[in-house]
């Protein structure tokens, strides 16, 4: 599995010419959980921002993201139905994942995709504060088919907290 806060920070390098065309700044998720494109960081303050599609990418690597040549940086597209995972007013890290009987199961820490890199989500990290992380460590859930994304929550059903899972960091 990979998570998502490995990929933030990684070059993103056009493969025909070798040149740094930026790195991920954030990712851009759609309603199904699945990631539209990546956000790449702005060169300046008051540049718009610019984007790569997910199709657009020939691959993501643990070293850097790799695209065909510049022509696929997209900007003043909009990305309807889109949230982003860390910044913005639609963010996704920080958010308490809520079974629908109302019991907090966490807050989101990390998303995490498949090793092959698919483009959907396959599970959350989640924390319950400092001192819960220190002594009980995170939990891991896989993304269930009904979560929903809400204003303030992400709500899933109550079997969920059934499926939670103890994470075992690969060092």
């Amino acid at each position: 599995m990979r998570r998502a806060k490995d990929m933030l920070g990684l070059p993103v390098i056009d493969v025909r010419t070798g040149k740094q065309l930026g790195s991920v700044k954030d990712l851009w998720i759609d309603s199904e959980w699945q990631v539209q494109a990546i956000l790449l960081d702005n060169k300046s303050w008051f540049s718009s921002p610019r984007f790569i599609l997910w199709e657009d990418i020939n691959s993501f690597g643990e070293d850097a993201v790799t695209v065909t040549d510049e022509a696929v940086i997209r900007s003043e597209e909009d990305i309807t139905g889109a949230w982003v995972l860390l910044t913005g007013s639609g963010q996704i890290m920080g958010l308490p994942l809520l079974t629908v009987n109302g019991q907090q199961l966490g807050r989101v820490e990390d998303v995490y995709f498949s090793q092959n890199m698919d483009k959907r989500i396959i599970g959350f990290e989640l924390s319950e504060g400092f001192l819960a992380d220190v002594k009980d460590g995170r939990k891991w859930l896989p993304a269930p088919e009904q979560a929903k994304m809400g204003q303030d929550v992400i709500m899933v059903p109550v079997s969920c907290k059934d499926s939670l899972e103890d994470i075992l960091y690969e060092e």
